[in-house]
């Protein structure tokens, strides 16, 4: 089924909210916190704010021995404790009315044969006219047995002007090959439009934003570029640890878990060229372009930096490193904290790095994008004037106050002619009444109308483990990563990285 099929998709004005039209989701991985945290509360929310059709239908399918009542009250608890909106009664009992619960292995014939049952029985009594979603929010590895499953029992063949899509979470893949596999795996059974990979970044206001920031203002494009632009920092601090998540990170790191998706993705949006259109094709070429012209430097144990939180203050707290980490094994070599340095092979960005950097444990919670001007070719005050002036810079927070700044130079009032830096700042919550959706709500309702410019294809994803994947060998066969105290903005070697170029990162 075409987005025109559904007439509230080709009203003019794109001010009118987007509702989606006849459809259900099943949702694999139930019981998880992805499920619980995010997937749930997103679909109730949708609900309450009259995006989803009045036969909207929910099923879950895992493996528990519940009946549609235990599914509803684990769907109640989740929107209760993590929803965005208000919880209303009416809302609820319309919504649930459509909550289904197939109890199974993935491995099961029988299940799923009651899953493709479930499906016809709600098409048939909700009028879902057989448009179906199948999230999977389960480990990568089970993602081949749930597809092959669906082709298996029919499940993802739609009927003629119905529709079928699968939703998928990274990590896509650990390097180039098993997301190449991956890819395989899925696209054998779905079409690759069918295929939405769900980086919940791109679902952030202010990452879309840097789309609008751009190329709805005239006074930014003209200077961005190796002319003006010195360099670009994308930085994602966590002020926390690993938590219960052991068993993921370990032999994964902060390369694989973030730089390969989130901030790749970030430095897409930001040094693409201006698409012809803002329809997914359109969108995906240019990030895609900009992808397949980053080049490592020749020297990566220069311009790479990796590290492991040591025990340390967070918070006013005395917190453990990562080797005590329940779950963690001592001998432990993965990186929680990375660092790389990149180049675009581009007119736009000759010479220009860009520096990407995430990290645990560090100083504060932050997501940021700093683009660093270069300085004013000629000062014409006296030297003692802009001691305290440093390098015009733009930056676009992402999380968690979401907004940008710009910082300049300004003269302090007096009769010297002194100038220092001042910021200018725009901040979401101040500047719209409006609350900003979450993501998932955004990413969901995408996925519903089959509105797919923010999620990356499988090309986006090859690209980006193409970038890292020479940084992981190189990695790979160095000692182990370098401790920094928990607290701290990282090891010395990511700040050795920077001042080898005359440049320091940004504290945040």
């Amino acid at each position: 089924m075409s987005d025109h099929s559904n007439p509230l998709r080709d009203i003019e004005d794109r001010r009118l909210p987007r509702i989606a039209g006849p459809c259900g989701l099943v949702l694999f991985g139930v019981t998880g916190d992805l499920s619980r945290k995010k997937v749930m509360p997103a679909i109730y929310d949708l609900a309450n704010r009259g995006l989803l059709p009045p036969g909207f239908s929910l099923v879950g399918f895992a493996r528990r021995d519940w009946a549609d009542q235990d599914f509803a009250q684990i769907v109640r608890d989740a929107v209760r404790e993590h929803a965005r909106t208000p919880f209303r009664e009416e809302v609820w009992n319309q919504l649930s009315e459509g909550f289904r619960f197939v109890p199974g292995e993935f491995d099961d014939d029988v299940a799923f044969e009651q899953l493709r049952r479930t499906v016809e029985e709600l098409d048939e009594l909700r009028g879902t006219a057989g448009n179906m979603a199948f999230y999977l929010a389960i480990p990568p590895a089970f993602f081949g047995a749930v597809v092959g499953q669906l082709k298996e029992h029919g499940l993802a063949d739609p009927e003629a002007d119905s529709w079928r899509r699968v939703v998928v979470e990274k990590p896509f893949g650990h390097d180039l090959e098993s997301a190449r596999e991956l890819n395989e795996v899925l696209e054998s059974v779905f079409p690759a439009d069918s295929v939405f990979r769900i980086d919940h970044y791109l679902g952030k206001e202010t990452v879309q934003n840097i789309l609008a920031m751009r190329f709805a203002n005239n006074m930014f494009e003209p200077i961005w570029n190796s002319n003006y632009v010195d360099h670009v920092q994308i930085t994602m601090a966590e002020d926390i640890g690993i938590g219960g998540r052991a068993g993921y990170y370990d032999g994964i790191g902060a390369a694989r878990d973030v730089i390969q998706n989130h901030l790749l993705q970030l430095m897409a949006l930001v040094g693409m060229e201006e698409p012809i259109s803002f329809e997914a094709e359109a969108l995906r070429m240019e990030k895609q372009k900009l992808l397949a012209s980053v080049v490592l430097p020749s020297r990566l144990d220069l311009t790479t930096a990796r590290g492991q939180y040591a025990a340390g203050w967070q918070g006013g707290e005395k917190v453990i490193g990562f080797l005590e980490e329940e779950g963690i094994r001592r001998t432990s070599k993965t990186e929680t904290y990375a660092a790389i340095t990149l180049h675009v092979d581009t007119r736009r960005w000759a010479g220009v790095p860009f520096y990407l950097r995430a990290g645990k444990r560090l100083g504060r919670r932050v997501t940021e994008v700093a683009v660093v001007f270069k300085r004013a070719p000629h000062l014409p005050f006296h030297e003692t004037a802009t001691e305290e002036l440093t390098q015009n810079a733009l930056v676009i927070r992402v999380q968690p106050d979401e907004g940008m700044t710009i910082r300049f130079g300004s003269k302090v009032p007096g009769t010297a002619m002194e100038i220092r830096d001042v910021s200018m700042d725009f901040a979401y919550g101040g500047s719209f009444t409006e609350a900003s959706a979450e993501a998932y709500e955004r990413l969901i309702l995408d996925v519903l109308l089959g509105d797919p410019p923010l999620f990356p294809r499988h090309e986006e994803v090859e690209l980006s483990w193409k970038i890292l994947d020479p940084v992981l060998e190189h990695w790979a066969r160095k000692g182990k990563p370098e401790a920094y105290p928990a607290g701290t903005w990282g090891p010395e070697s990511a700040d050795k990285m920077l001042a080898r170029d005359g440049r320091t990162w940004r504290r945040p």
